[in-house]
C-alpha cells in the first residue's frame, strides 16, 4: 500500500513491505519504486532474504510532489528526503542501497549521515561519475520537445521514452536531470565510513566501470555484472546474488 510523508515541504510517496531488518531502496532517474524495484523482483527478493524493505518515489517521480525548480533537486536535498523517511517510520538505521540517479543519492547520504546507514550498495554508477563538465541539454531538450521526432542523440531518446512510459512529468524531470548532471560532490566519496559495494553493468556505458569509483572510498569493494548495460543490469539476477552476499 502507498502511503506518504513529508519532507522539505514536499508531499511523497512511499511503501514498506516485509519484515526483519531494514534496508531503504532509492530508485534511478526517471523510473518510481515500482519500476526500479517491484517489476525487478528486487523487492521480493529482499523480502525473501527476510529483510524490511522501504521505498518511495524520489521528488519529481511518481506519485510524488514534482517541483519544477532546479534546485529543489541537489544532492544533498534528495539525500535529506532519504533521512526523512526514516525518521518518520521511526528508523534509527538501515542499510541502503541506490541505482544511478539513487546510487549518487545514496553515497551523498552516506557520507552525510554517517550514523544513520550500515551497508550501503551504489548500482548502475561507475567511474563516469567522476566526469566533469557533464553536458545535460541533449536529454532536457528531449523531455521538454513536443515532437518525439525532432530527438537527434539516442541515448536522449531512451530518457524521453522511459519518462513517457512511466507517465511522468517531463518538466520535472527536465529540472532534475539539469541539477544532478552537475560535477558530483566528489570530495564526500572519502568521508564514508561504512562499507561499500559499487556495482556497474560490463557494457554499461552510462555508468562505467565500478572498480575505479570504488577505488575512491575508503574500503569500498566493486562487482561487474557480465554482458549487461545500465538498462538490463538492474533486475539482473547475478547483481542480486552479489548484493544479498554483501548484506550477509
Amino acid at each position: 500500500m502507498v502511503e506518504y510523508f513529508e519532507s522539505d515541504g514536499l508531499r511523497l510517496a512511499y511503501r514498506v513491505v516485509g519484515e526483519g531488518a531494514p534496508i531503504v531502496l532509492v530508485h534511478g532517474f526517471a523510473s518510481t519504486m515500482d519500476v526500479n524495484w517491484v517489476q525487478t523482483s528486487w523487492s521480493r527478493a529482499l523480502v525473501d532474504a527476510g529483510r524490511r524493505v522501504i521505498m518511495a518515489d524520489g521528488r519529481g517521480h511518481g506519485a510524488s510532489d514534482k517541483p519544477h525548480d532546479e534546485a529543489d533537486y541537489t544532492f544533498d536535498a534528495m539525500a535529506s528526503d532519504v533521512i526523512a523517511l526514516m525518521d518518520h517510520l521511526g528508523e534509527p538505521g538501515a542499510d541502503l542501497m541506490g541505482y544511478s540517479m539513487g546510487a549518487m543519492v545514496s553515497l551523498v547520504a552516506a557520507a552525510l549521515y554517517p550514523d544513520r546507514f550500515d551497508r550501503v550498495i551504489a548500482a548502475g554508477v561507475g567511474e563516469r561519475l567522476l566526469d566533469k563538465d557533464k553536458d545535460a541539454s541533449a536529454v532536457v531538450e528531449a523531455l521538454l520537445v513536443e515532437d518525439t521526432a525532432a530527438i537527434r542523440s539516442q541515448a536522449a531518446r531512451m530518457f524521453r521514452l522511459f519518462a513517457d512510459q512511466n507517465k511522468q512529468d517531463r518538466v520535472a524531470l527536465a529540472a532534475c536531470f539539469a541539477q544532478v548532471r552537475k560535477d558530483f560532490p566528489e570530495q564526500l566519496l572519502a568521508r564514508i565510513t561504512r562499507p561499500v559495494l559499487i556495482v556497474a553493468g560490463e557494457t554499461d556505458d552510462a555508468a562505467g566501470a565500478a572498480g575505479p569509483l570504488a577505488a575512491r572510498i575508503p574500503g569500498a569493494a566493486s562487482f561487474t555484472v557480465p554482458r549487461r548495460d545500465h538498462m538490463r543490469t538492474v533486475g539482473d539476477k547475478i547483481y542480486k546474488e552479489a548484493v544479498l552476499r554483501f548484506l550477509e
